[in-house]
Protein backbone atom coordinates (compact mmCIF):
# COMPACT_ATOMS: atom_id res chain seq x y z
CA UNK A 1 0.00 0.00 0.00
CA UNK A 2 2.59 2.40 0.59
CA UNK A 3 4.27 1.59 -2.47
CA UNK A 4 2.41 4.04 -4.52
CA UNK A 5 3.96 6.17 -7.11
CA UNK A 6 3.59 8.92 -7.14
CA UNK A 7 3.22 9.58 -3.39
CA UNK A 8 -0.18 10.44 -2.45
CA UNK A 9 -0.47 13.29 0.10
CA UNK A 10 -2.22 11.36 2.76
CA UNK A 11 -2.88 7.40 2.95
CA UNK A 12 -4.93 6.21 6.19
CA UNK A 13 -4.55 2.23 6.66
CA UNK A 14 -7.76 0.03 6.93
CA UNK A 15 -7.54 -3.89 8.38
CA UNK A 16 -9.61 -5.23 5.91
CA UNK A 17 -9.98 -5.94 2.09
CA UNK A 18 -12.46 -5.50 -0.93
CA UNK A 19 -12.35 -8.57 -3.31
CA UNK A 20 -13.36 -7.85 -6.68
CA UNK A 21 -15.10 -10.96 -7.97
CA UNK A 22 -17.61 -11.83 -10.88
CA UNK A 23 -20.51 -10.28 -9.38
CA UNK A 24 -18.91 -6.86 -8.34
CA UNK A 25 -20.24 -4.12 -10.40
CA UNK A 26 -18.90 -0.99 -11.23
CA UNK A 27 -20.87 2.81 -11.48
CA UNK A 28 -20.53 5.57 -12.77
CA UNK A 29 -22.04 8.69 -11.58
CA UNK A 30 -22.54 11.63 -13.82
CA UNK A 31 -19.60 13.19 -15.56
CA UNK A 32 -17.53 9.94 -15.05
CA UNK A 33 -18.82 7.93 -17.51
CA UNK A 34 -15.44 8.34 -19.59
CA UNK A 35 -13.45 7.14 -16.65
CA UNK A 36 -16.00 4.53 -16.29
CA UNK A 37 -15.35 3.01 -19.94
CA UNK A 38 -11.68 3.40 -19.60
CA UNK A 39 -11.37 1.39 -16.25
CA UNK A 40 -13.78 -1.19 -17.22
CA UNK A 41 -11.03 -2.07 -20.19
CA UNK A 42 -7.94 -2.08 -18.78
CA UNK A 43 -9.31 -3.64 -15.91
CA UNK A 44 -11.53 -6.15 -17.30
CA UNK A 45 -7.95 -7.24 -19.69
CA UNK A 46 -6.34 -7.60 -16.67
CA UNK A 47 -8.64 -9.51 -14.23
CA UNK A 48 -11.04 -11.03 -16.43
CA UNK A 49 -13.57 -9.89 -14.65
CA UNK A 50 -16.85 -8.24 -16.66
CA UNK A 51 -17.22 -5.44 -14.24
CA UNK A 52 -20.78 -5.00 -15.33
CA UNK A 53 -22.58 -1.47 -14.72
CA UNK A 54 -23.80 -0.64 -11.82
CA UNK A 55 -26.96 1.24 -10.89
CA UNK A 56 -25.61 2.74 -7.56
CA UNK A 57 -22.75 1.81 -5.22
CA UNK A 58 -23.71 -1.38 -3.81
CA UNK A 59 -23.04 -1.01 0.15
CA UNK A 60 -24.69 -3.99 1.15
CA UNK A 61 -22.50 -6.36 -1.59
CA UNK A 62 -19.39 -4.35 -0.41
CA UNK A 63 -17.34 -5.88 -3.80
CA UNK A 64 -17.98 -3.31 -6.20
CA UNK A 65 -16.44 -0.01 -7.33
CA UNK A 66 -17.99 3.53 -7.66
CA UNK A 67 -16.96 6.86 -9.49
CA UNK A 68 -18.57 10.45 -8.67
CA UNK A 69 -17.98 13.95 -9.01
CA UNK A 70 -17.55 16.30 -5.36
CA UNK A 71 -17.27 19.86 -6.33
CA UNK A 72 -15.70 20.55 -3.09
CA UNK A 73 -12.43 19.39 -4.42
CA UNK A 74 -9.84 20.62 -6.76
CA UNK A 75 -9.90 19.38 -10.95
CA UNK A 76 -7.46 16.92 -10.12
CA UNK A 77 -7.58 16.13 -6.70
CA UNK A 78 -9.33 13.05 -5.40
CA UNK A 79 -10.73 10.91 -2.43
CA UNK A 80 -10.28 6.99 -2.56
CA UNK A 81 -11.88 5.04 0.36
CA UNK A 82 -12.23 1.33 0.20
CA UNK A 83 -13.64 -0.05 3.10
CA UNK A 84 -17.12 -2.77 4.10
CA UNK A 85 -19.23 -0.94 1.57
CA UNK A 86 -16.59 -1.23 -1.54
CA UNK A 87 -14.59 1.12 -3.46
CA UNK A 88 -15.47 4.63 -3.95
CA UNK A 89 -13.43 7.08 -6.13
CA UNK A 90 -14.42 10.68 -6.25
CA UNK A 91 -12.62 13.59 -7.99
CA UNK A 92 -13.37 17.23 -8.14
CA UNK A 93 -13.72 16.69 -11.92
CA UNK A 94 -13.39 13.73 -14.24
CA UNK A 95 -9.66 14.31 -14.82
CA UNK A 96 -9.22 13.93 -10.70
CA UNK A 97 -11.04 10.92 -10.50
CA UNK A 98 -9.36 9.35 -13.26
CA UNK A 99 -6.74 10.29 -11.27
CA UNK A 100 -7.87 8.17 -8.67
CA UNK A 101 -8.73 5.16 -10.64
CA UNK A 102 -5.16 4.63 -11.56
CA UNK A 103 -3.96 5.03 -8.17
CA UNK A 104 -6.85 1.91 -7.62
CA UNK A 105 -5.23 0.25 -10.29
CA UNK A 106 -1.34 0.28 -8.62
CA UNK A 107 -3.46 -1.13 -5.08
CA UNK A 108 -4.53 -4.27 -7.02
CA UNK A 109 -1.02 -5.15 -7.85
CA UNK A 110 1.20 -5.27 -10.54
CA UNK A 111 -0.61 -7.58 -12.92
CA UNK A 112 -3.48 -5.15 -13.23
CA UNK A 113 -0.92 -3.87 -15.64
CA UNK A 114 -1.17 -6.38 -18.05
CA UNK A 115 -3.04 -6.53 -21.08
CA UNK A 116 -4.52 -9.96 -20.36
CA UNK A 117 -5.26 -12.42 -17.56
CA UNK A 118 -3.08 -14.69 -16.32
CA UNK A 119 -5.49 -17.00 -15.65
CA UNK A 120 -8.50 -17.96 -13.31
CA UNK A 121 -8.59 -18.47 -9.67
CA UNK A 122 -6.93 -15.32 -9.19
CA UNK A 123 -7.42 -12.76 -5.88
CA UNK A 124 -7.92 -9.48 -6.79
CA UNK A 125 -8.03 -7.55 -3.75
CA UNK A 126 -7.89 -3.78 -2.87
CA UNK A 127 -6.77 -3.05 0.52
CA UNK A 128 -9.21 -0.47 3.04
CA UNK A 129 -7.81 2.52 2.88
CA UNK A 130 -8.23 5.93 2.29
CA UNK A 131 -6.47 8.22 -0.11
CA UNK A 132 -6.47 11.97 -0.07
CA UNK A 133 -4.75 13.65 -2.56
CA UNK A 134 -4.18 15.81 -5.62
CA UNK A 135 -0.81 17.32 -7.34
CA UNK A 136 1.76 20.16 -6.81
CA UNK A 137 2.05 21.72 -9.58
CA UNK A 138 -0.84 22.28 -13.07
CA UNK A 139 1.57 20.95 -15.49
CA UNK A 140 3.59 18.02 -15.19
CA UNK A 141 4.94 16.85 -18.59
CA UNK A 142 7.12 14.96 -20.78
CA UNK A 143 8.16 16.46 -24.65
CA UNK A 144 8.79 13.78 -26.69
CA UNK A 145 11.20 14.30 -29.87
CA UNK A 146 9.83 12.34 -32.85
CA UNK A 147 11.55 14.71 -35.41
CA UNK A 148 14.91 13.01 -35.03
CA UNK A 149 13.72 9.56 -34.89
CA UNK A 150 10.07 9.31 -35.86
CA UNK A 151 8.17 6.91 -33.37
CA UNK A 152 4.88 5.36 -35.43
CA UNK A 153 1.47 6.29 -34.04
CA UNK A 154 1.31 3.30 -31.96
CA UNK A 155 4.22 4.29 -30.23
CA UNK A 156 2.92 7.26 -29.49
CA UNK A 157 -0.60 6.27 -27.99
CA UNK A 158 1.30 3.94 -26.11
CA UNK A 159 3.77 6.50 -24.14
CA UNK A 160 -0.05 8.17 -23.77
CA UNK A 161 -0.65 5.24 -21.57
CA UNK A 162 2.75 5.31 -19.62
CA UNK A 163 1.87 8.74 -18.93
CA UNK A 164 -1.23 8.57 -17.81
CA UNK A 165 -0.14 5.96 -15.12
CA UNK A 166 2.13 8.31 -14.37
CA UNK A 167 -0.33 11.26 -13.21
CA UNK A 168 1.25 13.15 -16.16
CA UNK A 169 -1.13 15.21 -17.96
CA UNK A 170 0.78 17.57 -20.86
CA UNK A 171 2.46 15.45 -24.09
CA UNK A 172 4.77 18.34 -25.84
CA UNK A 173 4.74 17.24 -29.13
CA UNK A 174 8.12 17.95 -30.96
CA UNK A 175 7.24 17.74 -34.73
CA UNK A 176 9.32 19.38 -36.59
CA UNK A 177 13.36 20.21 -37.21
CA UNK A 178 16.25 19.78 -39.35
CA UNK A 179 16.17 16.02 -39.39
CA UNK A 180 12.48 15.63 -40.61
CA UNK A 181 9.13 17.19 -40.62
CA UNK A 182 6.29 14.59 -38.83
CA UNK A 183 2.74 16.72 -39.59
CA UNK A 184 0.91 16.66 -42.81
CA UNK A 185 -0.03 19.82 -43.95
CA UNK A 186 -2.60 19.52 -46.93
CA UNK A 187 -1.95 22.98 -48.53
CA UNK A 188 2.07 21.53 -48.23
CA UNK A 189 2.02 18.55 -49.71
CA UNK A 190 5.66 18.42 -50.04
CA UNK A 191 6.75 19.29 -45.81
CA UNK A 192 6.21 15.34 -45.88
CA UNK A 193 6.55 13.62 -49.44
CA UNK A 194 10.51 15.60 -48.85
CA UNK A 195 10.80 17.06 -45.29
CA UNK A 196 9.50 13.47 -43.64
CA UNK A 197 12.73 11.50 -45.30
CA UNK A 198 16.16 11.21 -44.78
CA UNK A 199 18.78 9.67 -46.67
CA UNK A 200 21.24 8.40 -43.98
CA UNK A 201 21.71 8.86 -40.30
CA UNK A 202 24.49 10.35 -37.86
CA UNK A 203 24.79 7.09 -35.53
CA UNK A 204 26.17 8.49 -31.99
CA UNK A 205 27.07 12.13 -31.67
CA UNK A 206 27.63 14.09 -34.78
CA UNK A 207 31.91 13.39 -34.32
CA UNK A 208 30.87 9.68 -34.56
CA UNK A 209 32.36 8.09 -38.25
CA UNK A 210 29.40 6.05 -38.15
CA UNK A 211 26.24 5.67 -40.30
CA UNK A 212 23.17 4.12 -40.45
CA UNK A 213 22.95 4.38 -44.61
CA UNK A 214 18.85 3.52 -44.65
CA UNK A 215 16.45 5.64 -45.49
CA UNK A 216 14.80 7.12 -41.86
CA UNK A 217 11.44 8.49 -41.83
CA UNK A 218 7.64 8.85 -41.24
CA UNK A 219 4.86 11.45 -40.53
CA UNK A 220 1.32 11.41 -39.33
CA UNK A 221 -1.25 11.98 -41.32
CA UNK A 222 -3.94 14.60 -40.00
CA UNK A 223 -6.27 11.87 -38.74
CA UNK A 224 -2.95 10.21 -36.95
CA UNK A 225 -2.83 13.83 -35.07
CA UNK A 226 -6.43 13.64 -34.00
CA UNK A 227 -6.43 10.21 -32.82
CA UNK A 228 -3.18 11.03 -30.49
CA UNK A 229 -5.30 14.35 -28.91
CA UNK A 230 -8.83 12.44 -28.62
CA UNK A 231 -6.99 9.51 -27.02
CA UNK A 232 -5.14 11.77 -24.72
CA UNK A 233 -8.07 13.50 -24.06
CA UNK A 234 -9.75 10.41 -22.89
CA UNK A 235 -6.52 10.31 -20.15
CA UNK A 236 -7.15 13.88 -19.70
CA UNK A 237 -3.70 14.97 -21.12
CA UNK A 238 -3.12 17.98 -23.25
CA UNK A 239 -1.09 17.75 -26.39
CA UNK A 240 0.55 20.86 -26.86
CA UNK A 241 2.40 20.49 -30.60
CA UNK A 242 5.79 22.05 -31.59
CA UNK A 243 6.29 23.32 -34.63
CA UNK A 244 9.66 24.68 -34.42
CA UNK A 245 10.55 28.37 -35.94
CA UNK A 246 13.26 30.54 -37.18
CA UNK A 247 15.58 27.92 -36.30
CA UNK A 248 15.48 23.93 -36.94
CA UNK A 249 14.12 24.68 -39.73
CA UNK A 250 16.43 23.13 -42.65
CA UNK A 251 13.54 20.12 -43.59
CA UNK A 252 11.02 22.52 -43.81
CA UNK A 253 13.83 24.80 -46.45
CA UNK A 254 14.57 21.29 -47.88
CA UNK A 255 10.87 20.56 -49.04
CA UNK A 256 10.36 24.52 -49.70
CA UNK A 257 13.85 26.17 -50.73
CA UNK A 258 11.90 29.45 -50.72
CA UNK A 259 11.62 29.44 -47.11
CA UNK A 260 15.49 30.25 -46.60
CA UNK A 261 18.14 32.44 -47.05
CA UNK A 262 18.10 32.32 -50.64
CA UNK A 263 20.77 35.27 -51.04
CA UNK A 264 23.18 33.81 -49.12
CA UNK A 265 23.04 29.89 -49.65
CA UNK A 266 21.78 27.61 -52.37
CA UNK A 267 19.07 26.70 -50.85
CA UNK A 268 17.96 24.49 -54.03
CA UNK A 269 20.49 21.87 -53.09
CA UNK A 270 19.37 21.79 -49.27
CA UNK A 271 18.46 17.91 -48.03
CA UNK A 272 16.30 17.13 -45.18
CA UNK A 273 19.49 16.75 -42.26
CA UNK A 274 20.89 13.55 -42.03
CA UNK A 275 23.31 14.48 -38.88
CA UNK A 276 23.30 16.67 -35.12
CA UNK A 277 23.69 19.75 -33.56
CA UNK A 278 22.97 23.18 -34.35
CA UNK A 279 22.29 24.03 -38.07
CA UNK A 280 22.87 26.96 -39.81
CA UNK A 281 20.34 26.99 -42.15
CA UNK A 282 16.86 29.15 -40.51
CA UNK A 283 14.06 30.82 -41.82
CA UNK A 284 14.27 33.85 -44.27
CA UNK A 285 12.30 36.56 -42.61
CA UNK A 286 10.31 37.71 -44.95
CA UNK A 287 6.70 37.83 -45.85
CA UNK A 288 6.11 34.96 -47.72
CA UNK A 289 7.20 32.97 -44.69
CA UNK A 290 5.16 34.16 -42.18
CA UNK A 291 2.15 33.08 -44.85
CA UNK A 292 3.62 30.28 -45.43
CA UNK A 293 4.10 29.68 -41.38
CA UNK A 294 0.32 30.75 -41.04
CA UNK A 295 -0.68 28.73 -43.34
CA UNK A 296 0.84 25.54 -41.57
CA UNK A 297 -0.58 27.22 -38.04
CA UNK A 298 -4.11 27.57 -39.56
CA UNK A 299 -4.02 23.37 -39.76
CA UNK A 300 -2.30 22.98 -36.92
CA UNK A 301 -4.41 24.51 -34.94
CA UNK A 302 -7.64 22.64 -36.43
CA UNK A 303 -5.84 19.40 -35.63
CA UNK A 304 -5.06 20.49 -31.98
CA UNK A 305 -8.33 22.21 -30.89
CA UNK A 306 -8.09 24.29 -27.65
CA UNK A 307 -10.80 22.75 -26.03
CA UNK A 308 -9.23 18.76 -25.84
CA UNK A 309 -7.87 19.74 -22.39
CA UNK A 310 -6.72 22.79 -19.52
CA UNK A 311 -3.05 22.95 -21.16
CA UNK A 312 -4.44 22.76 -25.34
CA UNK A 313 -4.53 26.57 -26.02
CA UNK A 314 -0.70 26.52 -26.00
CA UNK A 315 1.03 26.05 -29.53
CA UNK A 316 5.10 25.90 -28.86
CA UNK A 317 7.11 27.16 -31.55
CA UNK A 318 10.20 26.42 -30.54
CA UNK A 319 12.53 29.59 -30.81
CA UNK A 320 15.63 28.27 -29.69
CA UNK A 321 19.39 28.08 -31.31
CA UNK A 322 18.64 30.38 -34.11
CA UNK A 323 21.96 30.88 -35.76
CA UNK A 324 22.12 34.41 -36.97
CA UNK A 325 24.88 34.45 -39.54
CA UNK A 326 23.11 33.81 -42.87
CA UNK A 327 20.91 36.81 -41.26
CA UNK A 328 24.08 38.89 -40.98
CA UNK A 329 24.95 37.76 -44.61
CA UNK A 330 21.49 38.20 -46.47
CA UNK A 331 20.77 41.94 -47.86
CA UNK A 332 16.62 40.51 -47.61
CA UNK A 333 17.54 40.38 -43.76
CA UNK A 334 19.11 43.16 -43.73
CA UNK A 335 16.49 45.15 -45.48
CA UNK A 336 13.96 44.13 -43.12
CA UNK A 337 16.05 44.94 -40.05
CA UNK A 338 16.67 48.47 -41.56
CA UNK A 339 12.85 48.85 -42.69
CA UNK A 340 11.24 47.50 -38.68
CA UNK A 341 13.95 49.76 -37.67
CA UNK A 342 15.42 47.02 -35.17
CA UNK A 343 18.18 47.50 -33.33
CA UNK A 344 19.63 43.94 -35.22
CA UNK A 345 19.49 40.16 -35.64
CA UNK A 346 18.24 39.15 -32.25
CA UNK A 347 16.11 41.87 -32.35
CA UNK A 348 14.76 40.54 -35.52
CA UNK A 349 14.27 37.07 -34.10
CA UNK A 350 12.44 38.76 -31.11
CA UNK A 351 10.04 40.68 -34.18
CA UNK A 352 9.67 36.78 -36.20
CA UNK A 353 8.49 35.31 -32.61
CA UNK A 354 6.41 38.41 -31.82
CA UNK A 355 4.29 37.97 -35.05
CA UNK A 356 3.22 34.43 -34.19
CA UNK A 357 2.70 35.64 -30.88
CA UNK A 358 -0.17 37.98 -32.04
CA UNK A 359 -1.52 35.74 -34.74
CA UNK A 360 -1.92 32.65 -32.40
CA UNK A 361 -3.10 35.25 -29.51
CA UNK A 362 -5.74 36.54 -32.27
CA UNK A 363 -6.90 33.32 -32.87
CA UNK A 364 -7.79 32.34 -28.53
CA UNK A 365 -4.38 30.47 -28.15
CA UNK A 366 -1.35 31.15 -26.39
CA UNK A 367 2.42 30.59 -27.42
CA UNK A 368 5.22 29.09 -25.71
CA UNK A 369 8.66 28.66 -27.06
CA UNK A 370 11.77 27.87 -25.41
CA UNK A 371 13.79 30.61 -23.05
CA UNK A 372 15.44 32.26 -25.80
CA UNK A 373 12.42 34.12 -27.12
CA UNK A 374 12.54 36.27 -23.83
CA UNK A 375 15.18 38.05 -25.36
CA UNK A 376 13.95 40.96 -27.42
CA UNK A 377 10.40 41.02 -25.24
CA UNK A 378 7.27 39.05 -24.74
CA UNK A 379 3.65 39.54 -25.53
CA UNK A 380 1.78 38.79 -22.13
CA UNK A 381 -0.03 36.07 -22.46
CA UNK A 382 3.29 34.20 -24.14
CA UNK A 383 4.91 31.52 -22.10
CA UNK A 384 8.45 30.18 -21.87
CA UNK A 385 9.66 26.36 -20.99
CA UNK A 386 13.43 27.55 -19.35
CA UNK A 387 15.62 24.64 -20.60
CA UNK A 388 18.83 26.45 -20.40
CA UNK A 389 19.01 26.04 -16.59
CA UNK A 390 16.81 27.98 -14.06
CA UNK A 391 17.72 31.87 -15.46
CA UNK A 392 14.75 31.84 -18.16
CA UNK A 393 12.37 30.63 -15.85
CA UNK A 394 13.39 33.02 -13.23
CA UNK A 395 13.41 35.87 -15.95
CA UNK A 396 10.15 34.86 -17.25
CA UNK A 397 8.14 34.49 -14.08
CA UNK A 398 10.02 38.20 -12.78
CA UNK A 399 8.36 39.54 -16.40
CA UNK A 400 5.15 38.25 -15.56
CA UNK A 401 4.91 34.97 -17.91
CA UNK A 402 4.10 31.65 -17.34
CA UNK A 403 6.75 29.14 -17.01
CA UNK A 404 7.57 25.40 -17.60
CA UNK A 405 10.82 24.49 -15.82
CA UNK A 406 12.51 21.82 -17.80
CA UNK A 407 16.47 22.66 -17.09
CA UNK A 408 18.80 20.44 -18.99
CA UNK A 409 21.26 20.10 -16.01
CA UNK A 410 18.52 18.26 -14.25
CA UNK A 411 15.59 16.65 -16.49
CA UNK A 412 16.97 16.50 -20.13
CA UNK A 413 16.27 12.32 -20.19
CA UNK A 414 18.43 11.88 -23.37
CA UNK A 415 21.57 12.59 -20.97
CA UNK A 416 23.35 9.29 -19.85
CA UNK A 417 22.37 7.57 -16.23
CA UNK A 418 25.89 6.58 -15.16
CA UNK A 419 29.63 7.37 -15.43
CA UNK A 420 29.92 3.99 -16.58
CA UNK A 421 31.51 2.92 -20.16
CA UNK A 422 28.73 0.66 -20.46
CA UNK A 423 26.10 3.01 -20.74
CA UNK A 424 24.86 3.45 -25.02
CA UNK A 425 25.64 6.67 -26.01
CA UNK A 426 26.70 8.76 -23.41
CA UNK A 427 25.45 12.14 -23.93
CA UNK A 428 25.81 14.84 -21.70
CA UNK A 429 26.17 15.37 -17.96
CA UNK A 430 25.45 12.22 -15.49
CA UNK A 431 22.49 12.32 -14.49
CA UNK A 432 21.09 9.64 -11.79
CA UNK A 433 17.42 8.56 -10.72
CA UNK A 434 18.32 10.31 -7.35
CA UNK A 435 19.10 13.24 -9.13
CA UNK A 436 16.09 13.69 -11.09
CA UNK A 437 13.97 12.85 -7.46
CA UNK A 438 15.62 15.85 -6.03
CA UNK A 439 14.93 18.42 -8.73
CA UNK A 440 13.39 21.34 -7.78
CA UNK A 441 10.77 23.06 -10.31
CA UNK A 442 10.81 26.58 -8.24
CA UNK A 443 14.15 28.43 -8.11
CA UNK A 444 14.93 29.72 -4.81
CA UNK A 445 15.09 33.30 -5.59
CA UNK A 446 11.34 33.79 -6.83
CA UNK A 447 8.79 35.43 -4.56
CA UNK A 448 5.37 34.02 -3.62
CA UNK A 449 3.83 35.66 -6.42
CA UNK A 450 6.36 34.61 -8.71
CA UNK A 451 6.52 31.18 -7.74
CA UNK A 452 2.73 31.28 -8.96
CA UNK A 453 4.11 31.56 -12.37
CA UNK A 454 5.73 28.16 -12.51
CA UNK A 455 2.72 26.33 -13.99
CA UNK A 456 4.95 22.91 -13.38
CA UNK A 457 7.46 20.99 -14.89
CA UNK A 458 8.43 18.69 -17.34
CA UNK A 459 11.56 16.02 -18.46
CA UNK A 460 12.58 16.20 -22.25
CA UNK A 461 13.48 13.37 -24.22
CA UNK A 462 15.57 14.17 -27.60
CA UNK A 463 15.89 11.64 -29.73
CA UNK A 464 19.01 11.71 -31.32
CA UNK A 465 20.41 8.52 -30.55
CA UNK A 466 17.21 6.89 -29.52
CA UNK A 467 16.38 5.09 -32.90
CA UNK A 468 13.73 2.59 -31.71
CA UNK A 469 11.15 2.44 -28.65
CA UNK A 470 13.73 0.34 -26.96
CA UNK A 471 16.05 3.06 -26.48
CA UNK A 472 13.73 5.77 -26.12
CA UNK A 473 12.21 3.67 -23.04
CA UNK A 474 15.68 3.04 -21.72
CA UNK A 475 15.92 7.07 -21.56
CA UNK A 476 13.26 7.65 -20.35
CA UNK A 477 12.48 4.93 -17.40
CA UNK A 478 12.77 4.95 -14.66
CA UNK A 479 13.62 8.78 -14.39
CA UNK A 480 10.05 9.55 -15.64
CA UNK A 481 8.14 8.08 -12.74
CA UNK A 482 11.20 10.15 -10.24
CA UNK A 483 9.68 13.19 -12.48
CA UNK A 484 6.67 12.22 -11.71
CA UNK A 485 6.71 12.06 -8.10
CA UNK A 486 8.39 15.27 -8.20
CA UNK A 487 5.71 17.10 -10.12
CA UNK A 488 2.54 15.41 -8.39
CA UNK A 489 3.43 15.05 -5.05
CA UNK A 490 4.12 17.42 -2.12
CA UNK A 491 7.87 16.66 -1.22
CA UNK A 492 9.92 18.26 0.86
CA UNK A 493 13.22 20.64 0.62
CA UNK A 494 15.62 18.34 -2.17
CA UNK A 495 18.16 17.66 0.43
CA UNK A 496 15.59 15.93 2.66
CA UNK A 497 13.51 13.87 -0.08
CA UNK A 498 13.26 10.36 1.15
CA UNK A 499 15.44 8.89 -1.61
CA UNK A 500 15.58 5.79 -0.11
CA UNK A 501 12.14 5.31 0.38
CA UNK A 502 11.59 6.18 -3.05
CA UNK A 503 13.98 3.61 -4.41
CA UNK A 504 12.40 1.46 -2.01
CA UNK A 505 8.89 1.76 -3.52
CA UNK A 506 10.32 1.27 -6.75
CA UNK A 507 10.83 -2.32 -6.64
CA UNK A 508 6.99 -2.61 -7.06
CA UNK A 509 7.04 -0.03 -9.43
CA UNK A 510 10.14 -2.17 -11.65
CA UNK A 511 7.25 -4.83 -11.78
CA UNK A 512 4.32 -2.69 -12.93
CA UNK A 513 7.31 -1.20 -15.55
CA UNK A 514 7.50 -4.87 -16.75
CA UNK A 515 3.69 -5.68 -16.69
CA UNK A 516 3.16 -2.78 -19.11
CA UNK A 517 6.63 -4.27 -21.26
CA UNK A 518 8.84 -0.99 -20.80
CA UNK A 519 12.50 -1.74 -21.45
CA UNK A 520 13.55 -0.05 -18.25
CA UNK A 521 17.39 0.67 -17.05
CA UNK A 522 17.53 -1.90 -14.65
CA UNK A 523 18.83 -0.55 -11.28
CA UNK A 524 22.19 -2.32 -11.98
CA UNK A 525 22.92 -0.83 -14.80
CA UNK A 526 22.30 -2.08 -18.48
CA UNK A 527 21.14 -5.42 -19.86
CA UNK A 528 24.11 -7.01 -22.23
CA UNK A 529 21.31 -5.94 -25.26
CA UNK A 530 20.79 -2.54 -23.78
CA UNK A 531 24.57 -1.61 -24.43
CA UNK A 532 25.93 0.18 -27.70
CA UNK A 533 29.74 -0.63 -27.65
CA UNK A 534 31.80 1.59 -29.72
CA UNK A 535 29.45 4.37 -30.20
CA UNK A 536 30.61 7.91 -29.89
CA UNK A 537 29.11 10.15 -27.23
CA UNK A 538 29.07 13.19 -25.79
CA UNK A 539 30.56 12.89 -22.42
CA UNK A 540 30.68 16.26 -20.31
CA UNK A 541 33.47 15.94 -17.30
CA UNK A 542 32.75 17.06 -14.56
CA UNK A 543 29.38 18.38 -12.30
CA UNK A 544 27.05 20.54 -14.44
CA UNK A 545 27.52 23.83 -14.48
CA UNK A 546 26.06 25.64 -11.17
CA UNK A 547 21.81 26.55 -12.19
Amino acid sequence: MTDLIPAPRSVVAGSGEVRLTAHSRLYAGDGTEGVEHWLRTVLGQATGLPLREGREHDEAAGDGIALRLDPRLGPEEYRLVSDRRGVLAEGGSAAGVFRGAQTLRQLLGPDAFRRATLGRGRVWAVPHVTIEDGPRFRWRGLMLDVARHFMPKDGVLRYIDLMAAHKLNVLHLHLTDDQGWRVEIRRYPRLTETGSWRARTKIGHRASPLWDDRPHGGHYTQDDLREIVAYAAERHISVVPEIDVPGHSQAAIAAYPELGNADVVDTASLTVWDTWGINPNVLAPTDHTLRFYEGVLEEVLELFPADAGPFSPFVHIGGDECLKDQWRASKTAQKRIGDLGLAGEDALQAWFIGHFDGWLAARGRRLIGWDEILEGGLAPGAAVSSWRGYAGGVGAARAGHDVVMCPEQQVYLDHRQDAGPDEPVPIGYVRTLEDVYRFEPVPAELTPGETARVLGTQANVWTEVMEDQGRVDYQTFPRLAALAEVAWSDLPAPADRDFAGFERRMTTHYRRLDALGVAYRPPTGPLPWQRRPGVLGRPIDGPPPRL
